[in-house]
């Protein structure tokens, strides 16, 4: 603990003691995230982490490829990870769930309400994004992306970012919906590789872009065990 400045104004003393406590408290906070989170995941040696849209409903296509796709990977012996919302998320879970295969589902605390789907077999509610991020992160076979907003670009460049500095080992990042992803795959050929050369040759192989549920299947199993 810091020791007190005698020169210190009282107020300054005062303000400087609770910013203080308010670190403190959320310091403890994350750690706790993240212990709890660990102890969850390590349960399951094998897992697929889902990202997609909340805002798909059961009638939309992709949610009905999410929830195919999901329980054949479960059949396949694989846990099924999401953000455990709705949606994408809740079609992945809902696939392994009627699977009979485990369902995870690591929630996120919102101002708004955003309840844990029923599909899940096991949740964790977080109250930050980054602690969050990194349990969905940590140690998949494989990350499957199905169309989203803002959140699923961001999960998606951040994998393949880790991927492309060698922070994690290759792993199968899967993009599912040809015409949601086409548009930015020819961004990062035509753009990124072609005329800014702003990534290195090769790196625009380090995602596959497919529909195919016998493709991604022998993908995922195909890839290597994370041992992280």
């Amino acid at each position: 603990m810091e020791k007190d400045r005698p020169d210190e104004p009282a107020q300054a003393k005062i303000v400087r003691e609770r910013v203080e406590e308010e670190a403190n408290r959320r310091v403890s906070l994350i750690g706790n995230e993240f212990a709890k989170g660990f102890d969850v995941i390590r349960d399951y040696p094998k897992s697929v982490t889902f990202f997609g849209s909340s805002r798909l409903s059961e009638s939309h296509p992709y949610y009905k490829k999410a929830q195919e796709v999901a329980h054949r990977l479960s059949d396949d012996g694989f846990t099924v990870v999401t953000g455990g919302g709705p949606g994408i998320m809740e079609a992945a879970n809902r696939g392994a769930f009627e699977a009979g295969g485990d369902s995870l589902g690591f929630n996120i605390e919102l101002p708004f309400e955003q309840v844990i789907n029923k599909y899940v077999t096991e949740s964790l509610s977080f109250n930050y994004f980054f602690s969050r991020k990194v349990m969905l992160a940590f140690s998949a076979e494989a990350y499957i992306y199905f169309p989203g907003g803002f959140g699923t670009l961001d999960e998606f460049f951040e994998i393949v970012t880790l991927v492309q500095t060698q922070k994690i080992p290759r792993v199968p990042i899967i993009l599912v919906g040809d015409e949601f992803w086409g548009a930015l795959d020819d961004f990062i050929h035509n753009m990124l590789v072609n005329k800014y050369q702003t990534i290195g040759p090769g790196d625009e192989e380090l995602y596959t872009m497919t529909e195919d549920i016998d493709e991604i299947s022998k993908i995922v199993k195909n890839a290597p065990k994370r041992k992280e």
